[in-house]
């Protein structure tokens, strides 16, 4: 399989990893739309939303765990540098879905009044390996954070 989620996965390829466990990873994007942009993906590969069987508990159980992790990284965004977050979620080419892999991007948005929210890749490019860390790191602390004040860890 030539998936890029996958490679990520099997650590074939290098990424910035924000959160992690049995089922899920969370990472920041490579081109983010803004600063603090985070893609989250189930370790077992669907192609899309739409591909996830329903009448397989387990992998519902996956769903709902990246359905949560996605509202626990949005929370984490919006505590720690942003003033909100888009979560989206794109089934199939004429979606824009690139990478045929499920997964969920939360996007930061601020408050600023420069822009209207933009959904162009690479709209929020980090200005050096150094700040991406920087974003990373407040977004793992905030997680555990998050997962801890909510008794799930």
């Amino acid at each position: 399989m030539d998936c890029v989620f996958c490679k990520i996965i099997a650590n074939e390829i290098p990424s910035v990893k924000v959160y992690e466990d049995d089922h899920i990873l969370a990472f920041l994007d490579i081109n983010p739309i803004e600063k603090g942009h985070v893609l989250l993906i189930p370790k077992k590969h669907w192609e899309s939303l739409a591909a996830v069987p329903v009448a397989d508990s387990a992998d519902v159980a996956v769903l709902e765990e990246l359905t949560y992790m996605s509202h626990v990284v949005s929370k984490a965004v919006t505590r720690t540098f942003a003033n909100g977050a888009n979560l989206l979620q794109a089934t199939g080419k004429c979606a824009g879905q690139t990478v045929f892999h499920l997964h969920f991007h939360v996007i930061p948005r601020y408050d600023d009044g420069s822009t209207p929210p933009s959904f162009e890749s690479g709209h929020g490019a980090y200005s050096s390996n150094e700040e991406r860390d920087a974003y990373a790191e407040k977004l793992r602390k905030e997680i555990s954070k998050v997962l801890s004040e909510e008794a799930i860890i």
